[in-house]
């Protein structure tokens, strides 16, 4: 494939949902054929003009879209047609309250199923996977883009966890949404205080999922989203009650 095609990508964008979303349209589009690898994360981070880590984020949302698949020790090749499924939200800017508002009603029922789901269900490589994104989260550069990326990637991995392909497609599905959320939230507060609240919230999750209760699970998922719909000045109809 001609890396050289690709166009850098602004900053102002979640970068692995738009580098996701170049490569995407790559292979849909038959510029890359179906079975054919992917160049390597360090020539693609260098093209992007991004980090790896990025790459990485971006490769694993196409590779939950079914239109990339891994190979242990080998690389990324593009899926074969009959084994492909894809979802995906395509340009726009969803940044209007209506447009959250809706985005949160989605994830409210979804995440928190999957919370529970995960607590469950969740295996050894799934807990370390949830630690390796809380890691990034909580590192040098939780106040940058970074951090947006690793808390995107924590939601991925959690949705991974409950075992039900479904449910980390969807999460993919909305990842871009999610990430304009999670920008406009900062831009709205203290960024070290929005930050640090976001991280304990993600912390009362995974403490749940480890220790394997799911009503726990669900609750601290529950208060997260409502507490990061609050954030963007958002008032959803709930039930209210128990999440059991």
């Amino acid at each position: 494939m001609a890396v050289a095609d690709f166009n850098q990508i602004r900053r102002s964008e979640h970068l692995p949902a738009r580098i996701a979303a170049q490569i995407g349209r790559e292979i849909t589009e038959g510029r890359i054929a179906a079975g054919e690898k992917l160049p390597t994360e360090h020539l693609l981070a260098k093209t992007f003009g991004v980090s790896r880590s990025v790459v990485r984020e971006a490769i694993a949302q196409l590779r939950n879209e079914g239109l990339v698949e891994t190979r242990q020790g080998v690389g990324a090749f593009a899926t074969e047609f009959e084994r492909r499924q894809s979802l995906r939200i395509e340009h726009g800017d969803p940044t209007d309250q209506l447009a959250f508002h809706n985005l949160y009603q989605l994830r409210i029922p979804l995440e928190i199923e999957a919370a529970g789901l995960a607590a469950i269900h969740r295996t050894s490589a799934d807990l370390a996977r949830l630690d390796e994104t809380l890691e990034q989260m909580t590192g040098a550069e939780k106040w940058t883009e970074q951090g947006i990326v690793a808390d995107l990637a924590f939601h991925r991995a959690l949705a991974t966890a409950t075992q039900n392909e479904y449910f980390p497609l969807f999460t993919s599905f909305i990842a871009e949404r999610i990430s304009l959320a999670i920008q406009a939230a900062r831009a709205k507060a203290v960024l070290e205080e929005i930050v640090e609240v976001t991280i304990a919230e993600h912390v009362a999750i995974r403490d749940a999922v480890a220790i394997g209760d799911p009503v726990k699970a669900r609750q601290a998922m529950r208060h997260h989203l409502i507490q990061a719909a609050a954030r963007l000045d958002l008032a959803l109809e709930t039930l209210q009650g128990e999440i059991s």
